[in-house]
């Protein structure tokens, strides 16, 4: 096959989620048959990148893009890891083949125009056939699970709103929210766009002034009620207003990297059915997170009443699941019927994540 094939393949790919836009892998064209990915993980200053699992499960997003993207070009496309290094710097070696009976995977269409919907959706009730094709996308090693009533997306929206009073007041947090959104801006390549973000122009003008600074994000959220704006708008609203909640589950315990990267390739496959059906998804994790961090019993914040709100959260994530706090939960997010977001992040271009661009630098 020619090299220009795999440049078109790897251009399909690099639109492959990844928490918040943070694209952590860079290619290596090794032959005309084979790709390697180098991942990288934000563990070291990323709270919400806990040992590295939000990047591994983006490695998986992105090795099953690869993979349906490859079907447009009669290619079939499997992965190993390679690494021997552990999993904060894994390597992940893609090999290519022709195959004569090969068709396009129809989930081919939807990798460039899948997006996060962060703003109210439509509550109108997924068809069988919707719901259906998203619990069979997940695969024969997951489980998906639907909480599509009012009283379930109540349920789901409080969690998400003690959640999020959790995040904008841990002080380990503020760098993620301060680096994260790229102000004034429809698209971004390495960030969330404000316009993307889900407030409206005054709060993020407010949320801009605000995260300046640790202090004066502390000063408002003590005496201004400075997180109930963006916990209405980002969490309790967009917890009510849509079809469902799903959560992946595992079968089994999430253990070693391969664990985490399966959940990832379950995960896009999730996402861009719900794409190929016309529907919206926005990722959920913050609730997951904090629960991976309290049933690990790991404190993330030298605020010690966090911890404790933390396991007060994964109780009732629990509860809504009817799982027991030894069972694994692997992705949240709610989905549904929208307009397609007008603003997105987009991506780093492919010259700029080719191997010779240094992951460390979060280029």
């Amino acid at each position: 096959m020619h090299r220009d094939t795999l440049t078109q393949i790897l251009e399909l790919a690099r639109w492959a989620p990844s928490g918040d836009n943070t694209q952590p892998w860079r290619f290596e064209v090794v032959d005309e048959s084979r790709i390697r990915v180098h991942g990288f993980d934000t563990r070291d200053h990323v709270l919400y990148d806990y040992d590295g699992h939000a990047s591994h499960i983006a490695h998986g997003a992105l090795l099953e893009t690869i993979r349906i993207a490859s079907t447009r070009f009669g290619l079939a496309a499997t992965w190993t890891i390679v690494s021997t290094v552990g999993d904060r710097q894994p390597i992940y070696e893609v090999a290519l083949s022709h195959d004569a009976t090969l068709v396009q995977d129809p989930l081919c269409a939807g990798i460039e125009s899948r997006a996060v919907q962060r703003r109210p959706m439509k509550t109108t009730e997924l068809t069988n056939d919707q719901r259906q094709s998203l619990i069979d996308a997940a695969g024969k090693d997951f489980s998906v699970q639907m909480f599509e009533s009012a009283s379930e997306r109540w349920k789901v929206a409080r969690i998400l709103w003690d959640s999020a009073g959790i995040r904008l007041t841990c002080p380990e947090a503020y760098p993620v929210h301060r680096a994260i959104i790229e102000w004034r801006a429809q698209f971004s390549k390495d960030r969330i766009p404000e316009e993307a973000v889900g407030v409206d122009p005054a709060t993020a003008r407010l949320m801009q002034w605000v995260l300046q600074s640790w202090p004066r994000v502390r000063f408002f959220n003590r005496y201004l009620l400075g997180t109930v704006a963006p916990r209405i708008q980002l969490d309790l609203l967009p917890g009510l207003y849509c079809a469902a909640h799903l959560l992946i589950r595992p079968h089994g315990p999430l253990t070693v990297l391969s664990d985490w990267v399966q959940l990832g390739v379950a995960v896009q496959r999730v996402w861009l059915t719900a794409t190929h059906l016309g529907l919206h998804l926005q990722p959920e994790m913050t609730p997951v997170i904090f629960r991976w961090y309290a049933r690990a019993g790991r404190r993330f914040s030298a605020e010690p009443q966090l911890h404790e709100r933390a396991l007060n959260l994964s109780y009732r994530l629990e509860g809504i699941a009817n799982v027991m706090p030894a069972d694994a939960i692997g992705f949240l997010a709610r989905v549904g019927t929208s307009k397609t977001p007008r603003s997105r992040s987009i991506r780093h271009d492919l010259a700029q994540l080719m191997e010779q661009t240094n992951p460390q630098s979060g280029l």
